[in-house]
This record gives C-alpha cells, structure tokens and sequence, in this order.
C-alpha cells in the first residue's frame, strides 16, 4: 500500500492545524483473519443448520451487505447478535495465531513517522484487538474503537469524529467490506467520503 495512494499524503495536518487520521478495520484489513474465521463459522453453521462456506464463495461474500450475506447463507437476521457471542467465544484462543498481512508494518510505521494518527474501528472485541497490538510490538495504533452491534460501525465513526473534533475530511477509513463503505455513509456526507478498500 503505497501512502500516495490514499489521498492524505501531503498533510497530516488539517486545514485549521488538526491532526489528520488513517482508520482502520481490523479482520482482514490489519490481519488476514480468513483461515481462522472461516473455519469457525462453518463450525457454528453447520451446528444450527446454516449454509457453510466454501473457499470459492469469500470473495463474492465480502461484496455483500451484512443483510444480503445472512440471506446466501439462510441465517436469520435476528439471530446474529447470539451467534456473534458464540462465535467470538472460538475466535478468542485462535488470536495467537492472526498474522498481519505483509507489509503491514511498515505501512503502519511510515504513517506514524509523517506523523498521521493511527487507530482502529472494529467489530471485533477491544480486548482481542489490543492483545494481538500487543503480542506483535505494535505501539503506534493509538486507540482502539468497537462495537458489539454488528451494524454499529458508523456509530463508532461519529463518535470518533467528535472525540477527535475533526471533521470527515480529516479522516481516511481503511477497509475490506462492503459494510465498511455503507458504515462511511452513514458516519458523514457521502461527497466527503474518505474510504480506502483493499
């Protein structure tokens, strides 16, 4: 990933002398979650007669909405907040075993150093986030936003907005899923959209 790239390479101060901010999700965004996630939802699928998911199938997943994906994959909507428990329950022993994508690090560490601020909204727990910071040395990932509500990203972005007392514009979300851009869309305008997929 190359900092020219993201469209806030030349300033890492806003136009009033506010820090500039590159956000990031963490599953398959930071780490390459895929062999653990997927694993640990075709364990539970397979225990509550959901559809299970095949290899050649991820990547037309990831494109769909939270909604569109339960409707693939015949699990009710108002079921997600239990299987979410269950499922972070297996996620939590397999932590030891994320990796950062390649060459994550460095992106990390040349961020730091143009002296952007760096943090994470996630879906996932702040406790398993901070461990896996932890373990692999990261210390330039200042703080760490979550939600427990699958659909409630957006509502971490605001508040992370105002924490900061930035604007939209100051901001640069990093993300790998279609819930990640709709996320963006509510958490500001549209015609300030700063989302970077990868």
């Amino acid at each position: 990933m190359l900092l020219n790239n993201i469209g806030l390479e030349k300033r890492s101060k806003g136009s009033m002398g506010m820090q500039k901010y590159i956000v990031f999700d963490f599953d398959g965004t930071l780490v390459d979650s895929q062999n653990i996630f997927v694993p640990i939802y075709n364990q539970i699928a397979e225990k509550h007669g959901y559809k299970t998911v095949r290899e050649e199938e991820i990547e037309y997943l990831r494109k769909l909405t939270m909604a569109e994906r339960c409707k693939q994959l015949d699990v009710p909507l108002y079921k997600l907040p239990i299987l979410a428990l269950e499922f972070y329950k297996l996620y939590q022993p397999a932590i030891k075993d994320l990796i950062l994508f390649h060459g994550m690090k460095e992106v990390l560490d040349e961020l730091h150093k143009k002296g952007y601020g760096i943090a994470v909204i996630s879906s996932n727990s702040e406790e398993h986030i901070r461990a896996f910071l932890q373990k692999n040395d990261i210390e330039n990932i200042q703080e760490v936003y979550c939600s427990k509500n699958l659909f409630g990203k957006d509502k971490m972005i605001k508040r992370f907005l105002k924490s900061k007392k930035i604007t939209e514009k100051d901001m640069l979300y990093v993300g790998d899923e279609q819930r990640d851009v709709a996320a963006c869309k509510k958490g500001w305008s549209e015609r300030n959209l700063g989302i970077l997929g990868i």
